[in-house]
């Protein structure tokens, strides 16, 4: 068998300005122009949505400044799987990059394709999920997936080629992304800024109400039901401000990784934390509320451009999507093989995804990547999987933030080039608010979590199936 090489054959050559234009290229998908209408739905005023688009930045920004301290004591590939190895144990990393590759990064790459092919469809209409091409029984195939799988294969291919290639197109589709995002949130306060709906939506800012989709009426809500929505309507914005993380999965490719994947981590979470909340104001300045809680098939975008734009609001929103997504897919591809070689060299992966390629990037992984994405587009369940994945997603970040504590005294005399800010307070309320949500949903979805819950739990029987054979 050909020897694994060394990680330092990975080839550093990705700065502070690439970090952080992979955390905001990664975190800025489809879920911006689409999450805030069933969040409104849960809710129902302007100041709970805002509230809680609040919340998850910051949540967000002190969960990422408290992996700066993990990403500096280990400065390697793997990231977040190599911080729960070393606070925990071989099997808590191994769930997590079990979990990893079923359903978070897999699930969300296949997510996010389809959301590209959807919008393309705006542009030419028979690429649109409406177009079977194929029917079997229950089983059908549609054009749109066809082209989020020739974007998955595309990328990984690109990226397959060496790192620097999937940089370039990080950071020109990012700083893209970006520009087009504040151009949106700008024209929108100029052009179309409405003070009758401004004031009518913050009229009664505070009172929460929840739509009831089986007597199609509000019914006032307070206490634990609020409590309840609020948990529900953060699926979304956590959903749309996750995959951060992905800078440390390529700590082994990144300059002086001890400074910059921190700094990456900041700037990133804070540049998106900004857009999300403008962006969500900017939609209750040009829209009526009920608008953004009905918006059609919860295109919150589409509908606030053609507030701004006219008629060509949907050719211009949907050009923007599909580079958004485009984007996010690539941040994501190239993050998410650093994983399963970093899991291959434990020998709890593949042993093909142990080796690099002549361009000195796990070739293996990412193609292993490529089939089971471009299979779960196939599935057609990728809609279905926010619940679940968002809840094994947190889990793993409250352990991961836990497991800072356990570090200090762990290895209370390890090198700390960066130390977690406003440690032991900010990231223990980060685990507090994450746990209050994980059990609400646990409450309030099981048919859905319960699910994410299982998955990562069965990882545990392959565990111990793939440890006895290495």
């Amino acid at each position: 068998m050909q020897n694994n090489p060394d990680e330092k054959d990975m080839k550093r050559e990705l700065g502070l300005l690439d970090g952080t234009m992979l955390v905001v290229g990664s975190m800025i998908g489809s879920g911006i122009f689409i999450v805030s209408a069933d969040m409104v739905r849960n809710v129902g005023s302007a100041g709970w949505l805002i509230l809680i688009w609040v919340l998850s930045g910051i949540m967000t920004m002190i969960a990422a400044v408290s992996y700066g301290e993990l990403s500096a004591m280990f400065p390697k590939a793997g990231g977040q799987y190599v911080y729960l190895k070393e606070a925990y144990s071989k099997l808590i990393a191994f769930l997590y990059g079990w979990s990893f590759f079923a359903v978070i990064q897999t699930g969300t790459i296949a997510a996010v394709g389809v959301a590209f092919g959807k919008f393309a469809a705006y542009l030419y209409p028979p690429l649109s999920d409406e177009n079977v091409l194929y029917e079997i029984g229950s089983f059908k195939l549609n054009a749109a997936q066809l082209v989020s799988i020739a974007t998955i294969i595309l990328l990984t291919y690109i990226n397959s080629r060496g790192v620097k290639n999937g940089k370039y197109i990080q950071t020109v589709f990012t700083i893209t992304k970006i520009a087009s995002l504040f151009g949106l949130i700008i024209f929108g306060f100029v052009l179309a800024a409405n003070a009758d709906v401004w004031d009518t939506n913050w009229a009664d800012a505070w009172t929460a109400k929840q739509y009831i989709k089986d007597t199609d009426a509000w019914n006032a809500i307070g206490g634990g039901v609020l409590l309840s929505a609020v948990a529900a309507s953060m699926v979304g914005s956590l959903f749309s401000s996750d995959a951060w993380n992905g800078v440390t999965f390529i700590s082994g490719e990144i300059k002086n990784p001890q400074r910059n994947v921190g700094l990456s981590l900041f700037y990133g979470t804070l540049i998106v934390t900004v857009i999300y909340i403008a962006a969500n104001i900017m939609y209750l300045a040009v829209m009526p509320i009920n608008d953004i809680a009905f918006a059609a098939s919860d295109r919150v975008g589409v509908e606030a451009s053609k507030s701004i734009f006219g008629s060509t609001g949907t050719y211009i929103i949907a050009i923007m999507i599909m580079i958004s997504t485009f984007g996010c897919n690539n941040g994501l591809i190239l993050a998410g093989a650093r994983v399963y070689y970093t899991m291959a060299k434990d020998g709890l992966f593949f042993n093909k995804a142990a080796s690099l390629n002549r361009a000195s990037v796990p070739g293996w992984g990412l193609w292993f990547q490529c089939f089971w994405a471009s299979a779960l587009c196939l599935t057609g369940k990728y809609g279905d999987l926010l619940d679940f994945v968002m809840i094994i997603v947190v889990i793993f970040y409250i352990l991961t933030i836990a497991g800072i504590f356990i570090l200090r005294k762990k290895m209370p005399d390890a090198e700390r080039p960066y130390k977690a800010f406003g440690y032991p307070v900010l990231p223990a309320v980060y685990i507090i608010l994450a746990t209050v949500f994980c059990i609400m949903l646990l409450k309030d979805r099981p048919e859905t979590c319960g699910w994410g819950v299982l998955i990562m739990l069965a990882g545990i029987p392959v565990y111990y199936a793939t440890k006895n054979k290495s």
